[in-house]
């Protein structure tokens, strides 16, 4: 009887993954045809008078992305100046920002790299420990795990998304 509810527990991690890739991978897909339908003159709008362009918002998803290479243990950052213009520093820092035909390439790049590596990464590895949190906290509290993390990430897409829906 142990062996089902064994196998029962790794077909719902796997399920439970499965759920969780897919909404990430529609936002990104979701981000990608709107930046292309708004344009690079639609990107360097902004949200509302006075708030972030459309370029600091995608350029901060970019950013936060690509932090999920260290964070995961999956490699540095492909971009690492990105987090100082979009993470560190507010829209109007007078920061120079990459191109928006910079800033697609970077986009592609970072969710194809992290889509190669999440294909190969087993449900346990998903359920395991990100390098943010202790050894000693995570064994206190489990959900902080990798998985949690993309379910974040897709919430935070989500988020700016819907402002990046001002700018059509």
């Amino acid at each position: 009887m142990k062996m089902s509810t064994e196998t029962d527990e790794a077909s719902a991690k796997k399920l439970f993954v499965k759920m969780a890739l897919s909404a990430w991978q529609t936002y990104n897909d979701t981000v990608t045809k709107l930046v292309d339908k708004i344009g690079d003159q639609g990107l360097a709008r902004e949200i509302a008078p006075g708030k972030n362009t459309g370029t600091y918002l995608f350029g901060h998803l970019i950013a936060i992305n690509d932090n999920l290479f260290p964070l995961f243990g999956l490699g540095p950052n492909l971009y690492p100046e990105l987090g100082k213009i979009f993470v560190d520093t507010p829209d109007k820092s007078g920061l120079a920002f990459p191109s928006p035909a910079h800033l697609k390439t970077y986009w592609h790049q970072v969710n194809s790299k992290l889509n190669e590596h999440f294909s190969k990464m087993t449900p346990d590895e998903w359920f395991s420990r990100h390098n943010s949190v202790s050894v000693e906290d995570f064994t206190r509290e489990p959900h902080r795990n990798k998985l949690n993390v993309i379910l974040n990430r897709t919430n935070h897409q989500s988020y700016h998304f819907g402002q990046m829906l001002l700018l059509q």
